[in-house]
């Protein structure tokens, strides 16, 4: 678990080699940040700490720097970010590389520098001999995103970090309200913590009155709405986001999203699929999944299909100018509700 690595950091537990890849943004910079911190002192880092972008700078050079003694300091930190010559994708390269030279070092690393790659890529290929090569003598963290134990675990870490207790259904709140988008919890926790302040009590009072709701949470109730037929209560949300100038064609566009995501579970789960593995399948978050779960019960895979086809009907008639982009969201609304009433005659579907 990526938590577990970071408390690694914390416990001055340092390899030489460390391969860090994968899709969320978050997780990869939030790494480097805790490994720097722990790794290098602030007043060392000016000597001791470099970051080559393999777009620009060749691997000799990271390599070299691997390879110098830190200056004044107990260690050297190496960041070698965007090392696609670690993946599949083919690329026209600006910068020559010397990956016999890579090789060598990561044959035989210096015991003095923590070394790391850093490739936000979904993949590594693991038939090259180099990614082999890395994986036997590195620590390698995929890190595309947190399950929903790893972010629970992460949240209750962070409310402890400030001292600040943090109630179940605090985080479960916390969770729906951010849609288990990692940066987003982020910055709310920081904002949490900071008003309860240390020594108190996080209740889920508090996250209700604090943390604003995520368009695509907005986007899942405006959906829950349709599904409990609440026509009322669907079409306030729809004004609520237009009123705080959110844009119709991205209210459609995630709206999209979110019944394609029904589908897919839906068909995952005829097929067996836990939520899991739904999640690294689909590569979405689990809570994501976790919430499709409760939903795509509402609805008959040929009724998602029907759904996802107005969608795309609304789309094109938005962008080809033949509707206004509010009067077609309201269309569309209509017609979903529309589908709900024939649903509600034939009850549930499989």
């Amino acid at each position: 678990m990526i938590v577990d690595l970071w408390n690694s950091f914390k416990k001055k537990q340092f390899q030489s080699l460390y391969l860090f890849y994968g899709k969320e943004s978050f997780l990869l910079n939030e790494t480097i940040r805790k490994l720097l911190t722990e790794a290098i002192s602030e007043d060392e880092r000016e000597f001791n700490y470099s970051v080559y972008d393999m777009e620009e700078t060749n691997i000799e050079t990271a390599v070299e720097d691997g390879e110098t003694m830190p200056f004044l300091g107990e260690r050297r930190m190496v960041v070698v970010k965007n090392p696609y010559f670690l993946t599949s994708e083919k690329k026209k390269e600006k910068v020559e590389h010397n990956l016999k030279k890579l090789e060598q070092y990561v044959e035989n690393p210096a015991p003095f520098t923590v070394f790391v790659f850093l490739l936000p890529h979904e993949k590594i290929d693991e038939r090259k001999k180099l990614t082999k090569q890395i994986k036997k003598a590195a620590t390698v963290v995929e890190m595309n995103s947190f399950s929903e134990e790893e972010t629970v675990k992460w949240i209750k870490e962070k409310a402890e970090a400030e001292n600040v207790a943090m109630e179940k259904e605090a985080i479960d709140e916390l969770m729906e309200k951010t849609s288990g988008n990692l940066m987003i919890i982020d910055k709310e926790m920081e904002k949490l913590c900071a008003y309860v302040g240390s020594g108190n009590k996080l209740t889920v009072e508090i996250v209700k009155q604090l943390v604003a709701r995520s368009l695509e949470q907005n986007v899942f109730d405006l959906i829950d709405a349709v599904v409990k037929k609440k026509t009322e209560e669907a079409f306030k949300i729809f004004y609520d986001l237009l009123k705080i100038n959110e844009e119709p064609i991205k209210i459609l566009s995630l709206l999209t999203q979110q019944f394609r995501l029904l589908y897919q579970v839906k068909q995952l789960s005829k097929s067996g699929y836990g939520q899991d593995r739904m999640a690294s399948s689909l590569k979405v978050h689990p809570f994501r999944i976790k919430l499709a779960l409760k939903q795509e019960k509402q609805f008959s895979a040929s009724e998602l299909q029907s759904i996802i086809k107005a969608l795309a009907e609304t789309d094109f008639e938005i962008k080809t100018g033949k509707k206004d982009r509010q009067l077609a969201l309201e269309f569309l609304l209509l017609k979903l509700f529309q589908q709900e009433k024939k649903q509600s005659t034939s009850g549930i579907k499989a």
